[in-house]
């Protein structure tokens, strides 16, 4: 999907130009080649059209659209829940992680790390009857 992904860009400049913007400064490569990924596919008439035939001045009308900004701001912060919960572990409230992992649906990361929760870790630890005092 990663070569799709960058096929589609390179023949669409005007929407690698928007996705890029939306890329936080210190994100690395990998985390934003899968966030990148996610936006795209939800994008919908957030993004850019290729279309040559829209104008600059249908475009910035377009853009200040409150209904469109809060659109586009609530799709950037599912991509960094999502991003958060893959790479780095994050945990949100269960409507939040439904949401997520719906709109993630088809995005396939091969090398993400794996977690283990707090809970899994008391679970073992009772599991093996290992007392948890010092006393």
């Amino acid at each position: 999907m990663a070569q799709e992904v960058s096929e589609f860009l390179s023949q669409n400049p005007r929407v690698a130009a928007w996705a890029e913007a939306l890329r936080c400064d210190g994100e690395t490569d990998k985390h934003w080649r899968y966030r990148r990924e996610f936006l795209l596919r939800n994008a919908g008439d957030l993004a850019p059209t290729g279309d040559a035939a829209s104008t600059d001045t249908e475009e910035a009308a377009d853009a200040g659209s409150g209904t469109r900004s809060r659109q586009l701001q609530q799709l950037v912060s599912f991509s960094m829940a999502w991003a958060n919960h893959v790479f780095l572990g994050c945990r949100y409230p269960q409507k939040v992680m439904d949401k997520i992992l719906s709109m993630a649906e088809g995005i396939k990361v091969t090398d993400a790390p794996i977690h283990t929760t707090r809970d899994e870790l008391v679970a073992k630890v009772k599991k093996r009857g290992i007392s948890s005092s010092n006393g």
